[in-house]
C-alpha cells in the first residue's frame, strides 16, 4: 500500500470513519472510499455500501474490497436493571459498551463490574466520547434531564441506533421537548420508542434481550 493511501487511512480509522481499500488485482492499483463520500456513478457503489453495513471483506470482479470499520460501541444512559442484562451480551456480541448515569446510588462498580461506568452526566462525558456512526444509544432511565441531552447528541451525530425507554405517551412528551430544541420529524422517525424488537419482553433480562436485537438489526441493515 502507498504510504500516502494508508496515511489516508489511517486518519479514517482514527477519527472512527469507515473505510475501504478496493485493489484492482489485473493491474494492481488501490482506490480508498470512505463511508459517505462515494459518487453515484462509482461502478462498485452498490457493493461498496453493502459491505460498509456487512463488514466483510472479498473480491469482486478481480477487485479485493479490504473493510475497515469502527469497533461498534453502544452507550447505555442509566444504570438500570435492564442495562446490567444488556452488558454482557453486548461485549460478547463485539460492542464497546459503556454505561453513563449521574445517580451514584445506581452507577456502582458493585452493580456494573468490569465496564467503562461513568457516574457523571451525560454532558460531560459526551464531551470527551462524541458520538458518530457507529455509536448505539440506548436511554433507559425515563428521566429527561438524564436522556435528553444524550438523544438529542445521537440523533445530530448520526448515530445507527438511537432507542429511548418510555411508553408512548411518554415518548410523545419527549418529542415536543426535542422538538423544541430543533430536532424534526426526520430525527424522530430514528428513535425506536418503544425501545426494542416486539417480542413480548416483560422482564428486565428479556427487554435487554429485546433492545440488543433491535442494535444488532440496525447495525447490519435488517431493521
Amino acid at each position: 500500500m502507498e504510504l500516502d493511501l494508508l496515511s489516508r487511512l489511517n486518519g479514517l480509522r482514527a477519527r472512527r470513519i469507515a473505510a475501504i481499500v478496493a485493489t484492482d488485482m489485473n493491474e494492481g492499483t488501490q482506490r480508498l472510499f470512505e463511508r459517505g463520500a462515494i459518487i453515484d456513478d462509482e461502478p462498485l457503489k452498490d457493493e461498496l455500501e453493502a459491505r460498509f453495513l456487512s463488514g466483510k471483506s472479498g473480491m469482486v470482479d478481480r477487485v479485493f474490497l479490504a473493510t475497515y470499520l469502527p469497533p461498534p460501541r453502544l452507550m447505555i444512559i442509566g444504570a438500570v436493571h435492564i442495562s446490567q442484562h444488556m452488558v454482557g451480551p453486548a461485549r460478547a456480541a463485539g460492542f464497546d459498551v459503556s454505561v453513563i448515569d449521574p445517580r451514584t446510588a445506581f452507577a456502582s462498580a458493585e452493580r456494573f463490574p468490569d465496564v467503562a461506568l461513568h457516574a457523571a452526566w451525560p454532558e460531560e462525558i459526551l464531551k470527551d466520547q462524541p458520538l458518530d456512526a457507529y455509536t448505539a444509544l440506548a436511554a433507559l432511565t425515563h428521566d429527561p434531564k438524564i436522556d435528553d441531552f444524550p438523544l438529542e447528541a445521537a440523533l445530530r451525530a448520526g448515530c445507527f441506533y438511537v432507542g429511548a425507554l418510555g411508553s408512548r405517551k411518554t415518548h410523545a412528551k419527549r418529542l415536543e421537548r426535542l422538538g423544541a430544541k430543533g430536532l424534526t420529524d426526520e430525527h424522530f422517525a430514528r428513535i425506536d420508542a418503544p425501545i426494542g424488537l416486539d417480542i413480548g419482553a416483560a422482564s428486565p433480562a428479556e427487554i435487554a434481550v429485546a433492545v440488543l436485537g433491535g442494535i444488532i438489526a440496525q447495525l447490519r441493515g435488517k431493521a
